[in-house]
């Protein structure tokens, strides 16, 4: 059964020599950059993209603009399912931490871990549950139970033992908004953050992240041309300094410009009331390759692989655990 000592985790350092590992999901944005001709030169302007906004968002006591710099770590946490230490570990879920370097200070600065996320159990969840249950339905229709063993666990994981001895706070998830949903701009404005957004309605993706127990908020930072979506616990605008914000948005936003650049790198801002597409065609691209059409199809894959090796063997395992830690 699932327990406390069943969670490891793992760190590797993504920069220009980084190379995907064998457990790393091939959909995973960051691993798809690291891959072909281009690898080492995409990795590269990257890595100088997220350092450019960050000092961007970071201008006080910054003349030139050039004080800080970001170190990313790709964190995988495995999951042991019978906790005998002796059996194949599963790669549960893998997110990103950020450590912010001052070189004016010559110190280093704990940044967010989360960032990114990437899960097997949710390629699963959306391209191979959820497609399996609307066969030969007239309308799409989503199960009343969406989402909760993949929600469990991944509560379960970032309050394990293994979690918190290598990170002090709770994970902050950045990514884009729905392509499907409006959004209206209020009146509040973060200094960091930016102006807040609000949806019409929750995505399916917000509703998936509520069963992780995380509650969204819709952000577009300054200077920045479409609202970003992050999932947290807790409280997102006191919970986190100034500079951990910064690492956050200057990674992910930098990130969705080369994964959306339709929304995130649209050559005008977002209105006060707006709905993003991907059909958008005033919008420019960055010189780092990245093949969106390769990962919706590797999703399927990761999803049967999912099934295949840890939904359809500890089913009843997974089924009675998830109940119990529900209750």
């Amino acid at each position: 059964m699932i327990q406390d000592s069943s969670f490891y985790v793992r760190r590797l350092c993504f920069d220009e020599d980084y190379r995907p590992s064998d457990n790393t999901r091939l959909t995973t944005n960051f691993a798809n950059l690291a891959r072909g001709d281009s690898r080492q030169e995409n990795l590269r302007n990257v890595l100088r993209m997220i350092d450019n906004r960050f000092n961007d968002l970071a201008h006080w006591d910054n003349p030139n603009g050039d004080r800080y710099s970001v170190e990313i770590e790709i964190v995988s946490v495995e999951m042991d399912i019978d906790s005998t230490g002796k059996g194949d570990r599963f790669p549960l879920i893998e997110i990103l931490n950020t450590t912010i370097v001052d070189k004016k200070d010559n110190k280093r600065i704990a940044g967010i871990a989360g960032n990114n996320f990437s899960s097997y159990v949710r390629d699963y969840d959306f391209s191979v549950l959820l497609l399996k249950y609307n066969e030969n339905k007239k309308e799409f229709v989503v199960p009343a139970d969406y989402g909760a063993l993949h929600g469990n666990l991944f509560k379960c994981a970032v309050n394990s033992s293994a979690y918190k001895k290598n990170f002090g706070k709770l994970p902050v998830i950045c990514l884009s908004v729905s392509s499907n949903k409006t959004y209206s701009r209020t009146g509040n404005k973060h200094p960091v953050l930016g102006a807040e957004y609000q949806q019409n309605e929750f995505s399916l993706t917000d509703q998936y992240f509520k069963k992780m127990g995380m509650q969204v908020r819709y952000f577009m930072p300054t200077g920045g041309v479409a609202p970003l979506a992050f999932y947290f616990f807790g409280d997102l605008l006191s919970d986190y300094s100034a500079l951990e914000l910064i690492s956050t948005i200057s990674t992910m936003e930098s990130f969705q410009k080369i994964y959306r650049p339709e929304i995130y790198n649209a050559n005008s801002a977002a209105s006060d009331c707006y709905q993003p597409s991907l059909k958008h065609q005033d919008y420019s691209v960055t010189r780092i390759v990245y093949d969106r059409e390769e990962r919706n199809r590797l999703a399927v894959a990761q999803g049967k692989y999912t099934e295949q090796g840890l939904i359809k063997p500890y089913r009843d395992i997974l089924e009675a655990w998830s109940a119990n830690y529900a209750a």
